[in-house]
């Protein structure tokens, strides 16, 4: 099988669950507000497109910026905690804590603390997509060659050489791992946080025109919500994954176009 084939594959797959889903609902007479077919979401998501791709608008920036908060200080504390066992075994468990914490349960303080709707769905995007980069940062960090790290000083290199030349790049693998799962956790943190935040009016995302929409039943405009939101997902990991391969194609094997697939075990 040929790769265009190969690429071809996830289309067709979903083409025939739209048919079928379609050829359901109209042989099974259910109705639009109890589950809308394939055709009705489109014509909504045609009919409504405009105001669906403002407040898609709205949602991406948050997740985006989100993201680069995330991306800059989780790399930040993992090299902090890298450097100090004591302060791993001290701070680390505050991570895990962040990591595993429902947002739903914080955002009623972040709320009340912070007046700024911005900076409400900012802080609880960024709960929910920093730990996988501190984590898998100070993974990449710890898993340094310790022979490279004694040539290193035996050569006299300073802390900041040691982290220019050997640290970052045997991290870099493991960093882009993190930001690949932590980008689509932000949209997951963005659309969660606007739900609870109950943004609203011109300047509210997309989650909150899938909350108004599913509150009148409109649920051929909420499956289009979904579908824009399911997208933009799939964009954001595929872009990351493409800055992924651009900057490790030359030197790492993950990004190489044999890949692993194509070895024998």
């Amino acid at each position: 099988m040929t790769k265009f084939t190969e690429s071809l594959l996830p289309f067709v797959f979903g083409a025939l669950i739209l048919v079928m889903w379609e050829a359901g609902v109209r042989v099974g007479g259910v109705p639009d507000y109890i589950l809308p077919g394939p055709v009705a979401v489109i014509r909504a998501l045609l009919t409504n497109g405009g105001d669906l791709l403002t407040g898609l608008s709205i949602t991406l920036q948050v997740t985006l910026i989100a993201l680069l908060l995330a991306a800059i200080t989780g790399a930040g504390f993992a090299f902090l905690l890298a450097r100090s066992s004591l302060a791993e075994r001290m701070l680390f468990p505050y991570a895990v804590i962040l990591q595993v914490t429902p947002i739903v349960t914080v955002a009623p303080f972040v709320i009340i603390w912070v007046e700024n709707i911005l900076g409400v769905l900012l802080i609880l995007a960024w709960m929910a997509a920093v730990f996988p980069i501190i984590s898998n940062t100070l993974f990449g960090l710890k898993s340094v060659d310790p022979n490279l790290r004694d040539l290193f000083k035996l050569y006299g290199a300073t802390s900041a050489q040691t982290s220019r030349r050997l640290l970052a790049p045997a991290t870099l693998p493991h960093f882009l791992s993190g930001l690949r799962i932590a980008g689509g956790l932000a949209l997951i943190g963005t659309v969660v946080a606007e739900m609870v935040a109950g943004t609203s009016g011109e300047r509210s995302g997309l989650a909150s025109r899938l909350l108004e929409a599913s509150y009148r039943l409109e649920l051929a405009k909420a499956l289009a919500c979904f579908v824009l939101l399911g997208l933009t997902g799939l964009v954001i990991y595929s872009a990351l994954d493409r800055l992924s391969r651009r900057l490790l194609r030359t030197w790492h094997e993950s990004a190489t176009d044999d890949g692993y697939d194509n070895k024998t075990i």
